[in-house]
């Protein structure tokens, strides 16, 4: 259940002292034979992206979509830190690049946690060393390597996913700041598939967009966002785009799943649907609507079926919309239709909101279109774990 699932890969976690808890805070995702393989991305939106996100990019294009290895930390996120921090990024892919016999070039770096702050880059240095000795391919090792990547996470976000002939797996990190486009996030994927940079980069972008990018906790997008996969070809399986994207798009929908079920103060999960829409981009910008909403959040949290928030939000979204024509149901329990108030079982509808995975569903009754976005409810522990620094 992680990413040294896929044959050919090696993973590694360590803590190197970032963390004043001494918890785990290096990670490192490695071909096997050190050598480079296709590799792909995406990175936040954010203009304000930080250090790691610029020296990767860059490495990914200098060598045409060929990497050997990811190395992450946790702890800090090398971000607003200016030149220094840059030198620090990629000081650290060259030291991995030299201790793993690679072109520095071919390897890419992420960082996650505090904004602002210096990088301990001495720490890092000092634990290279070990975080390189100690890859392994076993499935502990690669448990290790998610562990070490969180930061307000309560539990490490993991997946494996099989292809026809190939092996995808996945480990990500984030708990907050989940908002289009991805979240406060970092993820790395591994396959076994054999293809090309083009191919893997076309099925990334799309996995990410039905996936990640369709997502909300708080409305935050981060400086560090990142998804990173690496196609080692071991299962001497060829893969084209169209045989990539079903798994890659299943892994990365369940580590969003993962995500969302572990956001800061969060204690439900909703997926919110729109159908009936009179296009995809009106139906997606209708959940994200309803999924953004604070007051939403609020009555999912207070177990309340409030419909009329969802219909006023769907009202402002900018979309196709008829209020005459709306319909409103939670878990399968119509509550609302024709834009009013609909006899229903109220105690179906209790039992439904009662649970942790919500299902709720608005039917615009305009097109056939259909969106989905993953959602959570909002909680008091959400102010309490953000009043700080965190």
């Amino acid at each position: 259940m992680t990413v040294t699932a896929p044959r050919g890969f090696a993973a590694s976690g360590i803590a190197c002292g970032i963390k004043e808890s001494g918890e785990t805070d290096l990670a490192l995702i490695a071909t096997a034979a050190c050598k480079p393989v296709p590799a792909a991305a995406v990175f936040t939106t954010n203009k304000a992206a930080a250090a790691p996100v610029r020296v990767s990019k860059a490495h990914l294009e200098a060598t045409g979509g060929m990497s050997t290895a990811v190395v992450l930390n946790s702890g800090n996120a090398n971000a607003a830190t200016g030149m220094p921090g840059r030198e620090h990024a990629w000081r650290t892919a060259q030291m991995v690049g030299h201790a793993l016999g690679a072109d520095p070039h071919q390897v890419l770096v992420c960082s996650t946690g505090l904004i602002g702050i210096p990088l301990p880059f001495p720490k890092i240095e000092s634990g290279i060393a070990s975080l390189v000795e100690g890859l392994g391919g076993a499935e502990e090792d690669g448990h290790r390597a998610a562990r070490a990547i969180m930061t307000t996470d309560t539990r490490p976000k993991e997946i494996v996913v099989e292809g026809a002939g190939f092996t995808v797996g996945g480990m990500a990190k984030g708990a907050a700041m989940l908002e289009p486009s991805m979240a406060t996030m970092l993820a790395v994927l591994t396959t076994d598939a054999e293809c090309s940079p083009e191919e893997l980069s076309a099925a990334l972008v799309d996995a990410v967009e039905s996936s990640f990018n369709q997502m909300v906790v708080d409305g935050s997008t981060s400086t560090n966002d990142t998804v990173i996969v690496l196609a080692g070809g071991a299962s001497g399986t060829r893969a084209t785009r169209a045989d990539l994207a079903e798994p890659l798009r299943h892994a990365c929908d369940r580590l969003a799943y993962q995500m969302a079920a572990d956001a800061e103060g969060g204690t439900k999960v909703a997926r919110i649907t729109v159908t009936g829409a009179a296009s995809i981009e009106d139906a997606r910008r209708g959940a994200r609507q309803v999924a953004s909403s604070l007051l939403v959040k609020c009555s999912l949290h207070g177990e309340d079926p409030y419909w009329g928030r969802i219909v006023s939000e769907l009202g402002s979204a900018g979309i196709a919309f008829d209020i005459d024509r709306v319909a409103v149901s939670y878990g399968g329990v119509v509550v609302c239709a024709g834009g009013v108030a609909h006899s229903h079982d109220g105690q179906a509808v209790a039992a439904h909101l009662a649970g942790h995975d919500l299902e709720i569903v608005a039917d615009l009754g305009i097109g056939s279109a259909t969106g989905s976005m993953y959602a959570t409810d909002i909680s008091h522990a959400y102010i309490d774990e953000n009043v700080r620094t965190s």
